[in-house]
């Protein structure tokens, strides 16, 4: 015998809400085979539940593809920043900038560039090393020209930009994803009660017709391997 098995994903919930719904539309009531008040219940929380669903989609569709555009700038920030740090040092071991420069950027010691794998570094070492070559500037220094610190700054408002507007994206995901979570476990419950009925409505139905007609309301059957291979050369 097949086995029945509940729906696992959103989509797989949706329709098996609407299979109901559907249903309760196209046939008189006393012929539902679920009562009226469950059908009614589905018909009320179907809405909710795909407009839950569709923001959800919404919102991981846009941070996905905002986070293609996105890592083009983290990497053009990170490129920038990285040179502009390399020549920083160079210009200090050669001793065309004064070491004792190096608080201005709170720099670590060594000459060693700071770890800019994440973006939440490349943030932080953005902003102290823009403010500290403008102020070294300001105290009558001369400037990195390859790169300016102007394409630095360019590149790295643009990175920040994106960077702030990815996580408003991921947020907003984050809440969608939690309200429909919230959702799923009264989804599960209307079509658990759903399936019971229906297959209390035609339990008496010889195994083969009795299963058909539940597969007709929505109720979803799986067989085993063996079963299967049965049904098929049958």
């Amino acid at each position: 015998m097949p086995y029945r098995r509940l729906p696992n994903t959103d989509n797989a919930r949706i329709k098996a809400l609407k299979i109901a719904v559907d249903k309760g539309y196209l046939q008189n009531v006393h012929d539902l085979p679920i009562s009226l008040k469950i059908w009614s219940e589905a018909k009320n929380f179907l809405p909710k539940f795909e407009k839950a669903h569709h923001y959800y989609k919404q919102c991981y569709e846009k941070q996905v593809t905002s986070s293609k555009k996105h890592q083009e700038s983290v990497k053009t920030a990170r490129m920038f920043l990285s040179h502009f740090i390399q020549v920083l040092n160079l210009s200090m071991i050669r001793g065309e900038i004064r070491e004792m420069y190096r608080s201005y950027y709170d720099l670590p010691p060594g000459f060693t560039l700071p770890d800019l794998t994440s973006e939440s570094a490349i943030e932080k070492w953005g902003k102290l090393v823009i403010e500290g070559e403008r102020r070294r500037v300001a105290e009558g220094g001369i400037p990195i020209y390859n790169p300016t610190i102007a394409k630095v700054s360019v590149h790295y408002e643009i990175f920040r930009e994106g960077y702030h507007n990815q996580q408003n994206l991921k947020n907003l995901t984050a809440k969608s994803l939690e309200v429909l979570a919230s959702l799923r476990k009264k989804a599960d419950e209307i079509i658990l009660e759903m399936w019971n009925q229906i297959e209390a409505r035609f339990e008496p139905l010889p195994d083969k017709q009795r299963i058909g007609k539940c597969r007709d309301c929505g109720v979803v059957y799986y067989y085993r391997g063996s079963e299967k291979r049965k049904v098929v050369s049958e």
